[in-house]
């Protein structure tokens, strides 16, 4: 089977380093699914606006793997990045075929420029990820309550505190700065990295987010620089 892009996502995340690592961890971060030419039409949407989320099918087009590549053990970061775990009980983005699942709320439809796109929330895609499909979210069907969830009930994403001097927030609008602040309580550093001095740099919004972050779980932000 050959499958194209219907639409590509876009967001202020413009590099894997600090995209959520699940979907829904940051509700705050909007963003919009863009049609392509022969997909932007708007009878393919009709009653989209009933549904709160939406799935997401999509591509992990930034893993470096070619088509088939792959291994049956892989190391999720939620468990430190050195455990590893069948492929199959993970999300990794290294698989047989690089296919990516994600569920997002739908705040809107808008245009921008003269194409259709669908307003999104929560998403943990970066900017230009193809999507190539787009099923409704379905309560009855979707929703399992009081289901195991294998390694991932054992483990919990630890957040930091985040130290945003007041002369760096000015680059950002509110609804960014929020989002931003919302990202880096995740950490974006690899779960196996813990040297305090060092300085990390993550794209967002057009600004280079420089930070560090001590052994106590604090964040702090030591400049943005515009990229």
């Amino acid at each position: 089977m050959n499958i194209i892009p219907i639409a590509y996502y876009h967001s202020q995340l413009t590099s894997k380093f600090g995209v959520p690592r699940q979907s829904g961890l940051v509700p705050e971060l909007i963003g919009r699914i863009v049609f392509e030419d022969g997909y932007a039409d708007a009878d393919a949407l009709r009653g989209i606006d009933g549904f709160d989320y939406l799935w997401l099918i999509w591509e992990f087009s930034l893993n470096g793997k070619e088509v088939g590549e792959w291994s049956p053990l892989v190391r999720p970061p939620l468990l430190g990045g050195n455990e590893y775990v069948g492929v199959f009980a993970t999300r990794s983005p290294f698989r047989p075929n690089a296919l990516g699942l994600s569920s997002v709320r739908l705040l809107g439809v808008e245009e921008v420029g003269n194409r259709l796109a669908l307003v999104v929330a929560g998403a943990d895609l970066v900017d230009g990820t193809p999507i190539y499909d787009i099923k409704p979210y379905v309560e009855y069907a979707d929703v399992h309550i009081g289901v195991r969830s294998g390694f991932v009930d054992e483990k919990k994403w630890r957040k930091v505190e985040v130290r945003f001097p007041a002369e760096l927030r000015v680059f950002f609008g509110n609804e960014d700065f929020t989002a931003l602040c919302k990202v880096l309580e995740l950490d974006p550093r690899p779960q196996y990295h813990n040297d305090p001095q060092r300085v990390y740099g993550m794209p967002f919004a057009g600004y280079d987010v420089r930070f560090r972050v001590s052994n106590e779980g604090v964040l702090e932000v030591v400049a943005v620089e515009i990229i």
